[in-house]
């Protein structure tokens, strides 16, 4: 749905046939969840990517009309040098997992954890971006291997520095090996939040269903864990220098 279509009243378009101009998905609170098995989705290599801006505080933003120019909206402040109104936040992806077998971890660039495309977990981190890089994080989900997959929770957390998801302009972006890709934006205000659940993929009887969840937590991994079940043990984790 276009900024445009909003302001008039248009209607949003539906959440599990894409967006035509831009050849995307959207989930929403409204539209909260997609089958990758019926978008003939579910086989190859799940590309998921973090991407996110730097943004100045909203304090002294220039205003500008919307009405004389309504994409202004749209668009971030923009960061026009270094100083107290920078905020600098190093957004970290992982996934949380759990195996039809049973086995359950996570996938993180805290520890080391980058996982295996071609072993279990079948998923597999690319690297840890600090500075919100064009290319952001990319984590790859071998989907030829579903079956083994019960369920995955995607997630994103602020590893080292002031919480600021409200002023980060993160997006989540799934791509799938066939059809559009998924978006989901994590633009809710949460000023105190360090983590935030971002999207769950879970085999239901077969199919493989990507579902928004969007919940902000003040903790890490560790709330995420209690919040959604998962069991495991936890403790306080640092990054290399070489990785800061």
């Amino acid at each position: 749905m276009g900024f445009l279509d909003g302001l008039l009243g248009g209607r949003a378009a539906d959440f599990d046939s894409g967006n035509a101009s831009t050849n995307a998905i959207e989930l929403t609170r409204r539209h909260q969840a997609v089958s990758l098995t019926r978008q003939d989705a579910a086989t190859g290599h799940l590309r998921v990517n973090l991407t996110w801006r730097m943004r100045t505080s909203d304090f002294g933003a220039r205003r500008t009309s919307l009405l004389r120019h309504p994409f202004e909206a749209l668009r971030p402040p923009e960061v026009l040098g270094h100083g107290q109104s920078m905020v600098n936040v190093d957004l970290d992806l992982g996934c949380l997992y759990e195996l039809t077998d049973g086995t359950k971890g996570v996938v993180q660039p805290l520890g080391g954890y980058l996982g295996d495309v071609n072993a279990p977990p079948y998923i597999k981190l690319s690297g840890d971006d600090r500075f919100g890089s064009g290319s952001g994080e990319t984590m790859y989900v071998n989907l030829d291997h579903r079956e083994a997959i019960k369920r995955l929770l995607v997630f994103v957390y602020i590893y080292d520095q002031t919480p600021a998801f409200d002023r980060t302009h993160a997006i989540v972006t799934l791509y799938p090996s066939n059809g559009p890709r998924i978006e989901i934006g994590l633009d809710e205000r949460h000023p105190e939040a360090r983590s935030c659940a971002v999207v769950m993929i879970e085999n239901v009887k077969g199919e493989l269903i990507v579902r928004r969840e969007v919940k902000f937590v003040y903790g890490f991994q560790g709330e995420l864990d209690r919040l959604y079940g998962w069991g495991l043990q936890w403790g306080r984790g640092y990054k290399t220098k070489a990785d800061r």
